[in-house]
């Protein structure tokens, strides 16, 4: 046998990609964040997301953030293979929203596949990468340029039909009249 076949099979890892925006991110409260390199974070750790350093592994440098905003954990569930992320509320001042889901303080939910998670004026888009490593997972953060609520919605708008446009302008469509410039 040759080494190549000896080898172990390579497991492949959960991923959470994480697009961040804040309309005032120009102030850079993401600073402490690692965008675009993705981290690995063990399975039994919880990832922690705010502006205490010595507690979050995310920090998030905004005095309106708390010093835990949210956390983050990884299992499996029970009597499956399936790998999935927890989130809860660690602020008591701050509801987050996930989806549509208002999460009080120590609230919590399974993690939607691809969720957008709200709290104060930051957006967070969430999609989990599917993998199959226990030992661990992996973030891979991202920033956004526009508002991520204001990209959604406007790529769920539908496309206006070409007949339906002349029931928009109402004025269109019909003839242009003449009128002498002396005539009122």
């Amino acid at each position: 046998m040759t080494s190549f076949e000896e080898a172990g099979t390579e497991e492949t890892v959960t991923c959470l990609h994480m697009t961040f925006y804040h309309p005032c991110q120009e102030k850079m409260m993401f600073r402490c964040l690692n965008f675009c390199k993705r981290e690995q974070v063990r399975a039994d750790e919880m990832a922690k997301f705010g502006r205490d350093s010595n507690v979050c592994r995310y920090n998030l440098m905004d005095t309106r953030v708390s010093r835990i905003q949210f956390s983050l954990q990884f299992y499996r569930k029970l009597n499956s293979t399936e790998f999935c992320f927890e989130i809860k509320n660690m602020s008591k001042k701050t509801k987050l929203i996930v989806d549509q889901t208002e999460l009080g303080y120590l609230n919590k939910i399974d993690l939607p596949w691809k969720c957008i998670i709200c709290f104060g004026d930051y957006q967070i888009l969430a999609e989990v990468q599917e993998g199959e490593s226990m030992d661990y997972f992996e973030t891979h953060l991202h920033l956004a340029e526009v508002p991520i609520l204001q990209e959604r919605c406007l790529s769920s708008l539908q496309p206006i039909p070409e007949n339906s446009i002349s029931s928009l302008f109402p004025s269109q469509g019909k003839s242009p009249i003449e009128i002498d410039e002396n005539e009122s």
